[in-house]
């Protein structure tokens, strides 16, 4: 069991600047999730922490002790990989004694740790087995086993449900979030996956451009995402988003749609013409029956079995979307309003989320 903290964490690659400085503390049994797009430094922290890379600044304490320059092999951390990088000439046993076989480890306890990890990971029955004959999800728990049987203080995931299909990924990733609890070790998980970032971890690291635009747990991140970007990530489908100025008192905003809607609370969100951006979530638009003054042009269904999601326009142009129960209205267009107690504002100028002044 172990604490992790990253201080001022930075790395560049040459004048590439892929993290600009993070700083993040785990606590004992944390799983922290770290979740963006291609390209904005999850991977990169992932293997400073595992000592993959050397930071250009910034500390790595592992349970308070200063690991940033220390050898990986000697950082008691365990690595799962998006492949599973096992032995195809090796039997699963193999595979997952390996590592303790290279310590010098006695055979008694290298076979204890075996069976026991086996026993958790359903794979008893599949220790004799080689690679080619085990199933995808199967080899990405053997590869599981492997870092247990290690007994490491931190474990790092590295995508590592991206190879695998549909169903399976639903089954490993309880598999993972359930081990993980069982075992209680401090874990940092990255993903591009929004689904499988909500659905296992304590918190989030929401990350953009090197930058963790968002620390928090799964639900806060969900309904009060720190800006634009963290709002229009997290959720799918993605949040829609309406150009609008502040009225008078700020207590309504007048959208570039047409139409003046009201806010949530009572107090102001700002001065009068100060433009903002409005935020609400597909499932939270309501249809109104008849005609009104907010339009919506129906462009494409996506049926979803139990509801359909509708694409659009508002008047202005800007791209719109709808989660409805299914059977969906059979109409071009329709009538929408946009429930006070749902929309998020958004500083147009900063893109930050805003709060009543």
């Amino acid at each position: 069991m172990a604490t992790l903290e990253l201080q001022g964490l930075a790395k560049s690659f040459g004048n590439t600047k892929v993290l600009h400085g993070l700083d993040v503390k785990l606590d004992d049994g944390e799983m922290l999730v770290i979740v963006g797009g291609s390209g904005c430094g999850k991977s990169t922290l992932l293997r400073l922490v595992a000592g993959l890379e050397s930071p250009t600044a910034g500390r790595i304490l592992l349970d308070g002790k200063d690991i940033t320059h220390v050898d990986p092999s000697k950082r008691d951390v365990a690595m799962v990989f998006q492949n599973y990088a096992l032995y195809p000439h090796m039997s699963v046993f193999e595979n997952m004694a390996y590592g303790l076989k290279l310590k010098g480890m006695p055979k008694a306890e290298i076979a204890k740790r075996v069976e026991e990890a086996a026993d958790t990971l359903s794979l008893s029955a599949l220790l004799g087995r080689k690679p080619g004959q085990l199933s995808g999800g199967q080899r990405q728990r053997v590869a599981m086993g492997r870092a247990i049987v290690r007994e490491p203080k931190l474990f790092l995931f590295d995508e590592p449900l991206s190879n695998l299909d549909a169903k399976l990924r639903v089954q490993v990733r309880a598999d993972i979030r359930k081990l993980q609890k069982r075992l209680n070790v401090t874990s940092l998980y990255v993903t591009h996956d929004q689904v499988e970032a909500m659905t296992l971890a304590d918190r989030l690291a929401v990350m953009e451009q090197g930058v963790a635009a968002q620390i928090a747990t799964p639900l806060e991140v969900f309904a009060r995402p720190a800006d634009q970007f963290v709002a229009g990530f997290i959720g799918d489908p993605s949040m829609n988003f309406c150009k609008a100025v502040l009225c008078a008192g700020g207590h309504g905003a007048k959208l570039a749609a047409g139409p003046e809607v009201a806010l949530p609370g009572e107090a102001s969100w700002g001065p009068e013409g100060m433009a903002v951006m409005l935020g609400i979530r597909p499932q939270h638009v309501v249809i109104e029956p008849g005609t009104g003054p907010l339009g919506f042009a129906v462009a494409l269904e996506e049926p979803l079995g139990s509801e359909a999601l509708l694409h659009g326009t508002l008047p202005d142009g800007e791209a719109f979307r709808i989660r409805v129960p299914y059977p969906a209205p059979q109409a071009t267009a329709l009538t929408i309003s946009l429930p006070a107690a749902h929309l998020h504002l958004f500083d147009a100028q900063t893109g930050k989320r805003l709060e009543i002044a």
